[in-house]
């Protein structure tokens, strides 16, 4: 609750624009520190060391919001931190996405006496998680190198031939796991698609930073949080109509964020129904879950 309330008091201080911005720039980076923290604490009480690169990730996300708000501060421009933040995420996409993934499709196909099973991590994982890497840290250092471009397009088509290897298609039948898939392909689209901004074809570099953002985080998000609440409520593991609604929301809320200004509609139009999409899907998250969440357990 306190950790909440830590979040929830530097999202309102951000939004209030009379108060000193050291204030809010303390209030509001004193979150991510504090998730790090209990991560560490965690990882040590637990003796968890191989879990070490999360803590590091964790950390490097608090950094880089500290180094947001120093650059705001001084005036100075903020798409070094931004960057740093994305390329971070990317990563944690590639570890947490690259593990839930295909261990809850396991356990899907497995209940479903289906003989297909995702292929065990491997080098080739290793490596394709590695190209990610990579591919961060040269986005972050030279953003617009030719290099940075090529390493991208490789962590894609990698990445792509990892999420090929979990039988995502097998799962159509439940949208709960499905959409898994649907949020990792996102990461991997992503990729290519930056990549190939970088190396001047295809989309521009923003749209193409989108599909990262309104995709492979909002839809992987929603993935999670669906899942996770249901199974936290005791209530069945299945994705019902509204649940794929939220889905359907979401994914659409992308796509029209990301190809949208290339198909010649008004900016206004297009940005309107992106948001009215992808916001729409968080909304009736809200709508449909938030009454589980609030209530006890049916398994309690």
């Amino acid at each position: 609750m306190l950790l909440f309330i830590l979040w929830l008091a530097g999202r309102l201080l951000m939004a209030i624009p009379s108060l000193p911005l050291l204030l809010s720039a303390a209030v509001d980076a004193a979150f991510l520190v504090a998730v790090a923290g209990l991560v560490w604490r965690e990882i040590a009480i637990g003796g968890s060391w191989s879990h070490a690169p999360m803590g590091g990730l964790i950390s490097l996300y608090a950094a880089a919001n500290i180094l947001f708000h120093v650059l705001t501060l001084s005036g100075a421009p903020t798409d070094l931190a931004e960057r740093m933040a994305l390329a971070l995420v990317m990563v944690l996409l590639a570890l947490i996405g690259g593990r839930v993934t295909p261990n809850f499709t396991g356990e899907f196909l497995a209940d479903q006496g289906r003989t297909e099973q995702p292929a065990p991590f491997s080098r080739y994982d290793g490596l394709s998680v590695m190209l990610v890497a990579l591919a961060a840290i040269a986005w972050i250092v030279q953003q617009y190198a030719v290099a940075t471009g090529w390493i991208l397009v490789a962590g894609g088509l990698a990445n792509m031939g990892r999420l090929l290897r979990w039988y995502g298609w097998v799962t159509w039948r439940e949208p709960l796991v499905l959409i898994l898939h649907l949020g990792y392909g996102w990461l991997a689209l992503s990729l290519l698609a930056l990549g190939s901004a970088i190396l001047g074809l295809g989309l521009s570099t923003t749209d193409a930073v989108h599909a990262l953002t309104t995709g492979a985080v909002g839809v992987m998000t929603l993935a999670v949080m669906t899942r996770a609440s249901l199974g936290h409520t005791g209530r069945p593991r299945h994705a019902g109509p509204l649940t794929v609604f939220i889905y359907l929301l979401v994914t659409l809320g992308a796509l029209m964020r990301v190809v949208g200004p290339t198909t010649g509609l008004p900016t206004n139009l297009v940005l309107g129904l992106a948001a009215a999409g992808w916001s729409g899907a968080y909304l009736l998250f809200a709508l449909v879950y938030g009454p589980f969440l609030l209530r006890p357990s049916l398994d309690e």
